[in-house]
């Protein structure tokens, strides 16, 4: 499906790089920075709509995002996870405050220093999020089901393959040490 079927030409109306876009390139072609634009948008747009699909009445975005965070990296400190959410360390202790309410996180002493705390989750925390997860993947998989054919899923499925290269790491580059 091409980027016109998937929501318009962006760059004809006004939203997409041209040549000289900023932060790319003269080595960049025109159809490498509309790919990048697209993508970026699409994915925010998709991103958006599957935190829809899920979303829970009795919390907030930022709780959901801060459970999911601890779910997905273990236990942490609210100083560390305020950083890895690009939050204050206050907005983070409110969150936290809220999913200990829920019955979500527990908080224990950091055996390093036992002056910090260490969240994780409960089993409910556990539970929740994992129940997430599962109705927002159902909820793709039936879209794809319903609004794509089996070709176009193949489509998909390749083109996925050509993005998990961009996340890996180039061959190319120094590495850091």
């Amino acid at each position: 499906m091409d980027a016109h079927a998937a929501g318009g030409d962006a760059h004809a109306a006004g939203g997409g790089p041209g040549p000289g876009a900023a932060g790319t390139g003269e080595d960049v072609s025109d159809t490498a920075a509309r790919a990048a634009h697209e993508l970026r948008v699409v994915f925010s747009r998709l991103r958006r709509r599957i935190r829809e699909v899920a979303r829970d009445e009795d919390l907030t975005p930022p709780q959901v995002s801060a459970l999911t965070l601890v779910g997905k990296h273990g236990a942490a400190t609210a100083s560390a996870l305020a950083s890895a959410e690009g939050v204050r360390p206050q907005s983070m202790a409110a969150t936290l405050v809220a999913l200990d309410r829920h019955g979500l996180i527990r908080r224990s002493p950091d055996p390093a220093d036992g002056r910090r705390q260490l969240v994780t989750l409960t089993e409910a925390g556990r539970a929740r999020m994992e129940g997430d997860r599962q109705v927002r993947e159902e909820w793709l998989a039936r879209a794809f089901q319903d609004r794509c054919t089996a070709e176009e899923r193949d489509t998909v499925l390749r083109a996925l393959a050509l993005l998990d290269r961009l996340t890996r790491p180039d061959p190319g580059a120094p590495r850091s040490t």
